[in-house]
């Protein structure tokens, strides 16, 4: 015998069943959704990194490839312009002895002119004491030390002028 609260119970479970199986379908459909956006973004990820790799990968390496022969030829042309700069100080500093040895030799030739238009008896005098020759040879090794010392400076500034001049060489080649 089935009674009438039996047959609603029955029905209430079946009811309940059939609202749980429907929610459960319902969060499936959710869950695949989400499985499809996934799916989605993974397939257009593939994508980017597939057409990088039969077209950028290309692009990237010509770039590259570009780029070391720049570099290259920059070095080629810093080595260039550094051997240029070598030889214009070698020779700059070559200039700058000859014009100190001659000015030397003149100032040489003008105190043996002095020396000599001074010559008298308390001259000849002084020069055989020496102390007269010893005070003009003092004078002029100051007088040497102080051109050196000028020289010196001129080398250091053309050295300063020339390293500006290769790195303003650097900074072009590098645009």
């Amino acid at each position: 015998v089935v009674t009438r609260d039996d047959v609603e119970r029955s029905l209430k479970e079946v009811f309940q069943f059939v609202k749980d199986k429907e929610q459960l379908l319902q969060d499936l459909r959710s869950q695949i959704e989400e499985t499809k956006k996934k799916i989605s973004e993974k397939q257009s990820e593939r994508d980017y990194w597939s057409e990088y790799k039969n077209v950028g990968s290309k692009i990237h390496a010509e770039r590259i490839s570009s780029l070391e022969k720049d570099i290259v030829e920059v070095k080629y042309e810093l080595e260039r312009t550094e051997e240029y700069y070598r030889e214009a100080l070698k020779v700059v500093r070559e200039e700058n002895q000859k014009l100190f040895d001659r000015h030397m030799k003149l100032l040489s030739e003008e105190a043996l002119k002095n020396a000599v238009g001074y010559l008298d008896k308390n001259c000849r005098r002084e020069i055989e004491e020496n102390e007269w020759l010893k005070e003009e040879v003092k004078i002029y090794r100051k007088e040497e030390s102080d051109l050196k010392a000028s020289v010196q400076l001129l080398e250091e500034e053309n050295t300063t002028l020339l390293a500006k001049l290769i790195d303003i060489k650097l900074q072009h080649l590098r645009v």
